[in-house]
């Protein structure tokens, strides 16, 4: 699976109050590995914690577009890989594959925009140049791999 190929951003065995009551992981879960994969995944490219607390700027999500693909249950443990797709002056554009670690079968994604936020005035406010220098070089990684990523087609940066 050419997925695996992708930085690790997350993995978490499932534990037992992630269950609903059909037996499985609940959805709420599911946004919340993504999430900490988010900023996993902007760790790589300077824009991670360190970075939103040190500089007076933010990220908010502004899109996501999650695909559940096969049932993930309470024991499992899962590997989520993220792929750069795209970016504008402000956004950030791309997509986390949540992996089941014991079939290696894509259990979900999740597409995602972030956008970059001047917390003292809560707008959007242009990426620093230091984030998309790094973000560039992994990005244009990311679009030479001999594969389309599944995106739904309705987001972009």
């Amino acid at each position: 699976m050419k997925i695996l190929n992708l930085p690790i951003t997350n993995n978490k065995t499932i534990p037992i109050d992630y269950q609903d009551i059909m037996g499985h992981m609940n959805v709420m879960w599911y946004t919340h590995i993504f999430d900490v994969a988010t900023f996993n995944f902007f760790n790589l490219f300077n824009f991670g914690a360190d970075y939103h607390t040190h500089s007076g700027n933010g990220s908010f999500a502004i899109e996501q577009h999650t695909r559940y693909l096969a049932e993930v249950r309470i024991g499992d443990s899962v590997t989520v890989h993220t792929r750069a797709l795209g970016r504008g002056g402000k956004t950030v554009h791309f997509m986390h594959f949540m992996v089941n670690d014991a079939n290696s079968i894509l259990a979900a994604t999740t597409e995602l925009v972030g956008i970059h936020i001047d917390l003292n005035i809560r707008r959007s406010s242009p990426l620093p140049e230091t984030v998309t220098a790094s973000f560039d070089k992994m990005l244009a990684t990311h679009q030479s791999l001999d594969w389309e990523a599944p995106v739904c087609g309705a987001m972009g940066p």
